[in-house]
């Protein structure tokens, strides 16, 4: 393992057998081949990409893995969450077979979340497991979907409802990547930036209060914010790694916010992820307080905060219709976190408690949502 830059941050995620490093700093995809080649012994690869992505970085990963001594083939495919599917699923593993990548192989997944979720899902499945790396290109990815190893695709029934748990065997986080994201994608990432305050780091809570703007502008409170969020994901998989408990934290906001993907049939120019998630922590906090779990005021700092940045809060900042709210429920009834038929909501006590609820009553939920739809 070659030596940490000064500059740089390195992230370990203790599990055992299946270990593995996130490494955090700019410039890391120049020394993509480098990184990878100490810890992988095959001497092939396929790099998964988008065509925002690839344009942007392909070049350059494949001439550092070409230094390396590594031969490298790549596949570019739609951007968008649509490419979460069976079809492009199916792609990647007909290129992982074709290129014959073996056990030892690395499957690179160069890309946001979408790409790393995709590629995940097939290094996971092809030989019943290829080495994976994951080199995220947005922040949505660096702080969250890259780390854990969570993959899957999304079917007409719902978002990730097929996947693997996968992991991979080393992250690269290159911040210098997160220049060339719209101001949207950056606003949409951070949303699960200040996810890992709102759990249990009200401290943290407080310091991107303070220091939002600077995350926003890059250097060093950028790199803190990404290796504190990842810090803060690896303790939680460590203690949780196929979500049994804890780890089910991760999900706040992520229930009322996939049912709003779903009912704008994951159309990004309506919604993105990180977006949701935004609208959906709100929800959430508003949720526990209607429930007498929260105060009032928790929630209107944490919209407060995420609207001072740009992101969406309510429901009413989504453009065009929503379908009614029993189509939303069925939404949320599909969703992977609910257990024996019992919608289970990730609710708070206000700024950094939050806590799984494991049965919260639908009747509840619809009058919640039919009270925030506009209008």
């Amino acid at each position: 393992m070659s030596e940490v830059e000064s500059s740089e941050r390195l992230v370990h995620v203790p599990l055992g057998d299946r270990s593995y490093d996130i490494l955090i700093g700019s410039g890391l995809i120049a020394r993509a081949g480098g990184e990878i080649s100490t810890r992988i012994k095959g001497r092939k690869a396929a790099i998964i990409t988008d065509e925002h992505v690839g344009p942007l970085y392909l070049d350059a990963l494949m001439d550092s893995l070409q230094t390396d001594g590594i031969e490298a083939v790549s596949l570019s495919l739609p951007a968008g969450e649509k490419t979460k599917s069976f079809e492009h699923l199916m792609r990647v593993c007909d290129l992982l077979l074709e290129a014959r990548i073996e056990r030892n192989d690395a499957v690179i997944a160069l890309g946001g979340g979408v790409i790393g979720d995709l590629t995940g899902f097939a290094a996971g499945i092809v030989r019943r497991g290829v080495r994976f790396v994951q080199v995220p290109t947005s922040l949505l990815a660096q702080v969250d979907s890259s780390v854990g190893g969570k993959t899957g695709i999304n079917t007409r029934h719902g978002k990730n409802l097929v996947g693997v748990f996968y992991q991979p065997d080393l992250v690269l986080a290159d911040t210098a990547v997160l220049n060339s994201l719209s101001k949207r994608e950056f606003r949409a990432g951070y949303a699960e930036v200040v996810k890992y305050g709102l759990i249990d780091k009200p401290d943290f809570f407080d310091w991107l209060e303070r220091n939002w703007k600077d995350v926003f502008s890059g250097g060093e409170a950028r790199a803190e914010a990404i290796a504190t969020s990842c810090r803060a994901k690896a303790e939680v998989v460590a203690a949780d790694e196929r979500e049994l408990g804890r780890r089910a934290l991760l999900n706040l906001g992520h229930t009322f916010g996939h049912a709003l993907e779903a009912a704008t049939g994951y159309d990004s120019s309506r919604l993105v992820h990180g977006e949701g998630v935004a609208i959906g922590m709100v929800l959430a906090h508003q949720f526990s307080s209607r429930l007498n779990l929260a105060s009032p005021d928790d929630a209107e700092r944490v919209a407060a905060h995420l609207k001072a940045v740009g992101l969406p809060t309510t429901m009413g900042d989504i453009e065009g219709e929503l379908p009614p709210t029993d189509i939303l429920m069925q939404a949320i009834a599909q969703d992977k976190k609910v257990k024996g038929g019992k919608l289970t909501f990730i609710l708070t006590h206000g700024i950094g408690q939050s806590f799984v609820a494991d049965d919260v009553a639908a009747s509840e939920v619809f009058s919640f949502l039919q009270e925030k739809r506009p209008g």
